[in-house]
Order: structure tokens, then sequence, then C-alpha cells
């Protein structure tokens, strides 16, 4: 990087908490048990990226479902990963202190998830970590979820940050191709993919396993 950034954009499940494989078990329940579906785990880890509604027309196709049935299915998908995954509930290692790190230096700080309100305040809410954030893109906030660079690129402007002066913290490569489609570079954590997973991707300057890594230093 040629300068430091100016402004952080995290994604959140398995960005800034470590819970994707809560929401693997949830959604394959839910898939299998609940609506029928012939798929596997591994297979729907695949799938995990974008709205909710979107991963249910990915699997079962457009029209499947009604928008009061899709509804239906996400709120009961949240509720079930929440209470498997509440007790658990903690920031990824290193993530408060850089967090705070970020403030201190003046780096503005933004969330932009394809997960719902629910979830995002789920997490923000019990972590106390909402102060850092000055602003939020959920997935009722867009019209076209990751890959698309519509959450990135509006976490930016509501921080009136230019994007190449973000930089974007996600785990799925999904997001990653989204941050490279809004002009961002990306830290990758590793906490559901491996790294060559992201070859496809070459807008990466670090693969971390947590907030520790001594990587993030050069950000500041």
């Amino acid at each position: 990087m040629n300068q430091k950034p100016k402004a952080f954009l995290f994604d959140l499940n398995g960005t800034m908490i470590n819970d994707m494989e809560f929401h693997n078990h949830a959604w394959h329940s839910i898939l299998t048990k609940d609506l029928g579906a012939s798929i596997t785990f591994e297979a729907v880890k695949k799938e995990m990226y974008g709205k909710n509604q979107d991963l249910l027309e990915r699997v079962f196709g457009v029209g499947h479902f009604s928008q009061e049935q899709i509804d239906q299915i996400s709120i009961e998908k949240e509720h079930r990963y929440q209470a498997a995954y509440k007790k658990h509930l903690t920031l990824i290692s290193g993530l408060d202190q850089f967090l705070e790190k970020a403030k201190e230096s003046g780096i503005l700080m933004a969330i932009g998830s394809a997960a719902i309100p629910f979830n995002i305040n789920f997490v923000l809410d019990n972590l106390n970590v909402r102060s850092y954030f000055s602003a939020i893109v959920s997935a009722e906030d867009v019209e076209n979820s990751k890959p698309d660079p519509e959450t990135f690129s509006k976490g930016a402007a509501l921080l009136g940050i230019a994007a190449e002066d973000c930089v974007v913290f996600e785990d799925a490569p999904k997001g990653v191709e989204a941050a490279q489609n809004a002009g961002m570079n990306c830290v990758v954590l590793t906490t559901m993919h491996t790294a060559d997973e992201f070859s496809a991707y070459n807008n990466i300057i670090a693969y971390i396993e947590d907030y520790n890594d001594p990587a993030l230093q050069e950000l500041f």
C-alpha cells in the first residue's frame, strides 16, 4: 500500500467473530431436515455468502418460496444460530485492541455485512463494540449482495472515504471479490477458508488467523 488507510470496513461473521461453523450447522439443519433439500454440510458451506434469500434461491431456485416464507425461514435460521452460538460469543483474539488502536489512530470504521440487522445487533450489543462503528450496512441496506461491491461501496460512501483509502476485512472468497469489485484492498481472516481458496483475487494484502498478527501493524 502506498499510503495508510483512512477507513476499515469489516464483514461480521467469520471476520469479527469465529461463528461460521454455527451458521453452517443451522443452515444445514434447516435445508435438510425442515425443507427436504439433499445437500451436504460442505456444499452448504460453499453457499454461505450474500443474503439469506440469495442462498435459498441458489439451493431451491427463484420463486420456490414466497417472500413471506423466505422471511420466516430466515428468522428461524437466525434464532437457531443465536441459541447455539450465544454462549461462545466472543471477538476474534486481538480484535478488541485492534479496534481501540484504529480509533486512537483516527481511522474510521464500518460494518459491511450480508447479515440481517437481527444478527448484527446480536453481536455488536452483546460484545459492546457498537461505538467503534460510524456506519453499518446490512442485508437490508443493499439491492445487490456480495460479490456485488454495493455493500462496501455504500459503507465507504457513508464514511465519506474514497475506495482506495479503505481496507476491507473478510473471511469469504465472495466477500473478497466484493471488495475487489469495489476497488478496495483486503485482509483475509482464515477462519473458514484456507489461503489457496482466494487465489483468484489480487487485492489481498495479508492473510491472518487473528488480530494479533504483526502484519496488521503495517496499516497504522
